[in-house]
C-alpha cells in the first residue's frame, strides 16, 4: 500500500448545505449552452448512491460532443467544440438519445464520500474515491442497452458534491493528488478497453494516433504495460514531453508517407494494431500499414467521423475492425489497482477553477496540451 500522509481529510461536515456551485449544461450549443451557477439544488441521495464531495474533476471529449451534439448523425464534421447548424434532436448524446436537460455534466470525478443512502456501506463514508463512468443496470451490468454515462444519463462531477451509485465508485489509495487521480477513469479505461478488444499483447506493434491526448497517452502507457511495441503520432511539438511515457518510436501526426516512416523508425513498414481514435482523412493511410491479419481498434473520431475505406483491403488482409465504448465491468477495478501499483502515471496537463469551466473548455478543445486538463471545485 502507498503511503497516504500527505493526503489531507477535508472535515465531514455536521449538515451538509442545500445548495452548492455547479456548471449547469442547458441546451446543446457553443459554450454559452452552459453557465456557472453558485446556488444549484444539492443532489438527492438515493438509497443505492453515495454523495461525494468532490476535490477534482477531468474533462473529456464526451463533454465537448455532448454539448455541441455532435454525436447526432446529421453532424459529419470534425470535432471543433463549436455550435453546429443542424443537430437533431433525437441522437445528439454517445448513446444515440436525448439527455435530460439542464444536467451537470463531468464523468472523471474524485473526492470523498460525504453520505451514502440506505442500502450502502457507512464503511465509505470518509474514504476518497473514483468515479467509475459507466452507469449501468447492477441485475444485468453488461447489457449495453441498459448503460448510460456519468454526466450525461445522470449529473456528473463538474460540482462541489456529485452522487454516483455505490457500485460505481472505487476506494483508491494513493499518494496522488484529486487532480492527478481525476486524469485517468474515462481516458484509461477507454484506452484499456481498446486493447482489450483488439486482444493486445507481447508480440504486437501497436500504431496509436492522437497520442498526445488523454486516451493516447493512456494507450501508450497500457499497451507498454502488455508489452507490446508502440509507436506513437502526435504534433511534433509535443513530442518532448511525451518522451517519458515509453513509446518505441514518436512520429509527426500524419506523416506523408507512414510505410517510409515506419521503416525508418522501428525497421518495418507493417504494424498489427492500430489504435485509432482520430478517423478523418488519414483513416485510409493507417489502414493500409496493417499486416496481414492485423487489428483495428476505435473509440474516437475526432478528425471526422465519415471515411473511406477500400472493403478489398479489409477482406484481403484478414483485418478484424472493432469498435470500443462500453467497457466490461472489471477495466474500472483492475485501472485501480494499476495506479495503486504504480503501474500508470497521470498526465495532468493544467488545472483550472470550476467557475472557469468554459475556458478550461476552451484549451482542451485547442489541443495544445499533452494529456489531461482538470477542473477543481
Amino acid at each position: 500500500m502507498r503511503d497516504t500522509t500527505n493526503f489531507e481529510d477535508p472535515q465531514m461536515p455536521d449538515t451538509l448545505p442545500t445548495t452548492m456551485n455547479a456548471f449547469v449544461l442547458h441546451r446543446h450549443g457553443g459554450m454559452d449552452a452552459m453557465d456557472f451557477h453558485d446556488d444549484w439544488a444539492m443532489p438527492q441521495v438515493g438509497p443505492d448512491d453515495v454523495l461525494i464531495k468532490v476535490g477534482a474533476c477531468g474533462l473529456n471529449n464526451t463533454d465537448v460532443n455532448t454539448r455541441s451534439g455532435w454525436y447526432s448523425s446529421t453532424v459529419t464534421e470534425a470535432t471543433t467544440g463549436g455550435a453546429y447548424d443542424d443537430v437533431s434532436q433525437q441522437d445528439p448524446s454517445w448513446g444515440g438519445a436525448p439527455i435530460q436537460m439542464p444536467r451537470i455534466q463531468g464523468a472523471d470525478a474524485v473526492g470523498v464520500v460525504v453520505a451514502v443512502g440506505a442500502n450502502g456501506s457507512a464503511d465509505l463514508v470518509g474514504k476518497r474515491v473514483m468515479t467509475d463512468c459507466w452507469q449501468r443496470d447492477w441485475s444485468d451490468p453488461m447489457n449495453r442497452d441498459k448503460t448510460g454515462y456519468f454526466g450525461s444519463e445522470r449529473d456528473g462531477g463538474f460540482a462541489q458534491f456529485t452522487t454516483a451509485d455505490r457500485r460505481n465508485v472505487g476506494v483508491v489509495d494513493s499518494a496522488l493528488s484529486d487532480a492527478e487521480l481525476a486524469t485517468f477513469s474515462c481516458s484509461y479505461t477507454t484506452a484499456e478497453g481498446m486493447l482489450s478488444r483488439a486482444n493486445v499483447g507481447a508480440d504486437d506493434v501497436v500504431l496509436v494516433t492522437g497520442a498526445s491526448g488523454g486516451v493516447g497517452s493512456a494507450l501508450i502507457q497500457l499497451a507498454k504495460r502488455r508489452g507490446a511495441k508502440v509507436v506513437a503520432m502526435a504534433s511534433e511539438a509535443k513530442h518532448a514531453q511525451m518522451a517519458g511515457l515509453g513509446a518505441d518510436a514518436l512520429l509527426p501526426r500524419s506523416p506523408e508517407n507512414l510505410k517510409q516512416a515506419l521503416k525508418t523508425a522501428i525497421g518495418q513498414d507493417t504494424v498489427t494494431v492500430v489504435a485509432d481514435i482520430v478517423g478523418g482523412p488519414y483513416f485510409g493511410t493507417v489502414i493500409d500499414v496493417l499486416a496481414r491479419g492485423g487489428r483495428y481498434t476505435c473509440s474516437g473520431a475526432i478528425a471526422g467521423p465519415i471515411v473511406e475505406l477500400d472493403l478489398r483491403t479489409f477482406y484481403l488482409r484478414d483485418l478484424t475492425f472493432t469498435g470500443s465504448t462500453v467497457v466490461p465491468t472489471h477495466i474500472f477495478g483492475d485501472l485501480i489497482g494499476y495506479i495503486e501499483r504504480g503501474e500508470v502515471r497521470p498526465m495532468l496537463a493544467q488545472t483550472f477553477p470550476l467557475s472557469q469551466l468554459r475556458d478550461a473548455q476552451q484549451t482542451f478543445i485547442d489541443k495544445t496540451h499533452v494529456g489531461n486538463i482538470v477542473v477543481i471545485p
